[in-house]
């Protein structure tokens, strides 16, 4: 008898709020892309939308003003036919419970997902470094402490402005310094020396600068952390 093929089960589609900034977002186009076709092989890759908002729009709304514009892009996507959102940077992750109350569809949480990865390896003590939103305002901090993490960000209001004008000025921008990367190998070994037992790149660009490789300590790459839930839950059912 001729065996029957059963054919894949079609993976979800899912919805990426990108262009925040559009640096990352090449970065998590590429890793699903990779990861998605690693495990379903051939010519299979993603099946996702984008919808890459204007930097410069938030940038002059500021963080704290921007939950329209997220709104809107989420609105955009849900109309496009996607089973789930990402938000492609996590600072946009301030707004990210205030959207899942106004969108029906899943958000896969960078911060939720970091937290997971944490305490997978053991660790109660964490640095965080990223934009000064993320360093300075509770949201991040609050979600890691619902999981039992104990939170250290710089402690110098020099250091976290220091690191918003070169992630916004400069990895933002797709420039690499090396004097910008010893400046942040030093901010980490501080952290490490206050206790910290690993490190969360909590800005999707930081990956640009810095790796495990640079450490001795645990790193948490929230854009492969967060591209790797997003893959999971695309073939959860493939």
């Amino acid at each position: 008898m001729t065996a029957i093929h059963q054919p894949t089960a079609k993976m979800k589609k899912i919805g990426l709020a990108g262009g925040m900034s559009w640096v990352s977002t090449i970065d998590y186009y590429r890793l699903i892309n990779e990861q998605v076709n690693e495990k379903l092989g051939g010519l299979h890759f993603s099946e996702c939308v984008i919808y890459s908002l204007n930097f410069g729009d938030i940038q002059e709304k500021t963080w704290e003003n921007a939950f329209g514009l997220l709104h809107h892009a989420c609105e955009s996507l849900q109309k496009s036919g996607v089973d789930a959102i990402a938000l492609c940077a996590n600072t946009a992750h301030l707004y990210a419970d205030q959207l899942q109350e106004k969108i029906s569809l899943p958000i896969i949480h960078i911060i939720t997902e970091t937290a997971k990865a944490i305490k997978g390896k053991g660790i109660n003590t964490i640095g965080l470094i990223g934009t000064r939103f993320t360093m300075e305002m509770d949201f991040y901090k609050n979600k890691l402490e619902e999981y039992g993490l104990r939170v250290l960000v710089p402690d110098k209001q020099e250091t976290r402005d220091y690191m918003q004008h070169t992630i916004k000025e400069e990895l933002g921008r797709g420039l690499i310094k090396p004097e910008t990367k010893s400046a942040y190998l030093n901010i980490v070994m501080d952290l490490e020396k206050r206790g910290a037992e690993g490190i969360i790149l909590g800005c999707t660009e930081i990956p640009l600068l810095l790796s495990q490789e640079d450490f001795p300590i645990p790193v948490f790459d929230t854009v492969k952390i967060h591209t790797q839930a997003i893959v999971n839950f695309a073939l959860a059912d493939s």
